[in-house]
Order: structure tokens, then C-alpha cells, then sequence
């Protein structure tokens, strides 16, 4: 397994990043927020950088980058706008199922309008009474002759009303638990319906809302995988995914610090500036140790992905996830404490930074499900 330092390529990917996040998507950052639109101007441009083709496999039209370097992407996008950063996670998150599970005809149909830009995709797992208790769910996907016909309601998906195709999740037996969940691949446009919005504290730009199937009728073509391998390939993707959740924490955590620290540096207090106070030495010494260690373990657990997910990466990308938004979460907290009472103000980055954090802490498995998982895989 590769170590963790960059390599040549990697580096220099990163300081191509941090040149265009700077010019192309830190300008629409606080207008995605205060408006909570979708931002259509910072996703084009992520189009014309390739961005949503670098978690695709290069024979499917994709760039077919290494996960460390997706987590680089996610990480500086995530710098400037958490729901920019967001809206290249999930069109990846929806195709995770596809580029592992699905037929030929699916990945040659679907993966390339996702690398291309042509077509956004959602993951839709989640339920109103069955969150972290998968099999709890009560979609349902009927089989009558050549087609699936789906029913049901799933809540918290991400880029609802936005994506073109939608990874759903439903019981086609329901008396077989968790072994009677199947995985599809649903057009937008072959009846799904938004029913709701919702109004979040952060990540405003990237909506959220409750995806309504009312007897949608799925081609038999667009079962992902076979019938009743739904919860593995749930299980399967969010094992890789959840890296990727940490890179974002990380990389909205390094904005936050980069921002107090540019903040003390130029703030005076009693004719010197208040970085030269021990105490806020300390504060920030914590904060920069704190972001290595979960970036590093960020690039272990992608490493992971991409060289041995079968041995440790359930434990790994938990760790990642928990570790990385919980150091977010705290960062932001302390860095908006370095702003003083301007951190507490809209004027200033810091409390977008808090607010797009906490989510980090709840989606894809909150981080007491990731401990969950953790101690399971510690003890055996």
C-alpha cells in the first residue's frame, strides 16, 4: 500500500485547485448560501475542469482518478463552498452502486452523462422510520413482467430535484429483511416527484427534500446487481463513500483555519496583533495538529479504496468519517471564536463554515453509527 505523501502528480493537482477554487467557485460561495439555490455557476465551471468525471472509470468516459486524489478534489472545493463540494460527492455517491454492481448496460448508459456534466445523480436509501435501520425500510418494488413498479417515500436526499437519476433502494421481499432489498437506477423524468424542501441550517446551497415514487414503472434492465443484494451494495457504497465525507469535513475545516489565521495575523489588540498571544497560539497549534491527523487518516482510508477494500476499509472509512467531521465541527467552532464577536456575524466566512460542518457529523451514518461500526470491527 502507498504511504501517504503526495506524489508529483497529486501536488500538482492540488495547486491547480487552489488557483480555481479561488477564481471560480469562492466568488458564488456566500450568494449559494444566503440564496439557497443550487450553484449552477460554480457546477458549470466544475464541468469545464472535468471535476465530475474523476470519480468515473476512464472506459466509461471518466477520468478514473485514484481516491486519494478525488479526496484532494473534494477537500479543496469544500475550502470555499461546502455545497459545491456536495454536488460532486453524490452525483459520485449515486453512481457508486453502477460502477460496482451494475450490468454493462448500465454503467455504458449512465456513467458517461455523469463524467460529462450532461446528468447529476442522488442516492436514496434513507426513510422517515428507517435511517440507520436499513431494513426497516417500506419502499417497495413489485415486479410485473418486464419492469419494477415502485412505491414508496424516501427522505434527506441530497440534490432532490436537481439529479436526472436517482439510486433507489427498495424491498422487492418483504418478509426477507435486509436480504430482501434490491438497488435501482430511476430516470427523473419516468414519474419522481419532490414533495418537499427543507430548510437546513447549512449546506444551503445543495438542496435536500423527501423523493415521492407513486407506482413507478423501472425497466427490469435498471435493477442494479441481482434482486435482494440491495443492503450489500448499500453497505458496499457507503464503506467507499465515507472517506469522501471526511475530505469535505477537512477541507471546510482548512478554510476555517485558513481564514482565523489570515484574521489574527492583521487584528490588533493593545498595538500588536492577537496572534502573537500564547493563548491563541495554543488554540490554533491544536487546531493545525488536530486537521493533519484526520487528513491523514482521510488518505488512509481512501487508500483503502482503492488497494484493499476488503480487509479494513468498513473500519477505516468509519474512523475517517467520525474523526475528520468531529475535528471539522470543533475547528470551525474555534476558529469563529478566534473572530471574536465578528465570527458571530454573517459579514465574515466563520459561521457558514460552523453551520456547513455539523452536517458532516450526521449524513452518510452519523458518527455514533460510525462508532458502532468501529468497536464492532475492533472487538470482534
Amino acid at each position: 500500500m502507498p504511504g501517504f505523501a503526495l506524489d508529483d502528480a497529486q501536488s500538482e493537482f492540488k495547486s491547480v485547485m487552489d488557483g480555481f477554487v479561488a477564481s471560480r467557485i469562492a466568488p458564488n460561495a456566500a450568494q449559494a448560501d444566503k440564496s439557497g439555490e443550487f450553484p449552477w455557476e460554480s457546477f458549470k465551471a466544475c464541468v469545464e475542469m472535468e471535476l465530475p468525471a474523476m470519480g468515473i472509470p476512464a472506459a466509461y468516459g471518466g477520468v478514473g482518478a485514484d481516491s486519494v486524489t478525488q479526496a484532494i478534489m473534494v477537500e479543496q472545493l469544500a475550502k470555499a463552498c461546502g455545497s459545491t463540494s456536495l454536488a460532486i460527492l453524490i452525483s459520485k455517491l449515486g453512481m457508486i452502486p453502477v460502477i460496482y454492481w451494475g450490468s454493462e448496460y448500465l454503467k455504458s448508459k449512465y456513467l458517461p452523462r455523469v463524467a460529462n456534466g450532461e446528468a447529476q445523480a442522488s442516492y436514496c436509501l434513507s426513510e422517515a422510520e428507517a435511517g440507520s435501520d436499513v431494513a426497516a425500510m417500506t419502499t417497495r418494488a413489485v415486479k410485473d413482467g418486464d419492469s419494477y413498479v415502485l412505491t414508496g417515500t424516501k427522505y434527506w436526499i441530497t440534490n432532490a430535484g436537481i439529479s436526472d437519476t436517482y439510486t433507489v433502494f427498495a424491498k422487492t421481499d418483504p418478509s426477507a429483511g435486509h436480504r430482501g432489498i434490491s438497488a435501482f437506477l430511476v430516470e427523473a423524468d419516468w414519474g419522481v416527484k419532490v414533495s418537499k424542501l427543507e430548510k437546513k441550517v447549512g449546506m444551503r446551497g445543495s438542496p435536500t427534500g423527501e423523493v415521492v415514487l407513486d407506482e413507478v414503472r423501472v425497466p427490469k434492465e435498471n435493477l442494479i446487481g441481482e434482486e435482494g443484494q440491495g443492503f450489500y451494495i448499500a453497505m458496499g457504497t457507503l464503506d467507499r463513500s465515507r472517506p469522501t465525507i471526511g475530505a469535505q469535513a477537512v477541507g471546510i475545516a482548512q478554510g476555517a483555519l485558513d481564514a482565523a489565521v489570515a484574521y489574527i495575523r492583521e487584528r490588533k489588540q493593545f498595538k500588536r496583533p492577537i496572534s502573537d498571544n500564547q493563548g491563541i497560539q495554543f488554540m490554533v497549534a491544536d487546531m493545525a495538529m488536530k486537521l493533519e491527523a484526520a487528513r491523514l487518516l482521510v488518505y488512509k482510508a481512501c487508500s483503502l479504496v482503492d488497494h484493499d477494500p476488503n480487509s479494513e476499509l468498513s473500519k477505516f472509512g468509519a474512523m475517517a468519517k467520525a474523526f475528520a467531521s468531529d475535528t471539522a465541527m470543533s475547528i470551525t467552532v474555534d476558529a469563529l471564536q478566534l473572530f471574536g464577536g465578528y465570527g458571530y456575524t454573517t459579514e465574515f466566512p466563520m459561521e457558514r463554515f460552523m453551520r456547513d460542518a455539523k452536517i458532516t457529523q450526521i449524513y452518510e451514518g452519523t458518527n455514533q453509527v460510525q462508532r458502532i461500526v468501529i468497536a464492532r470491527r475492533v472487538i470482534g
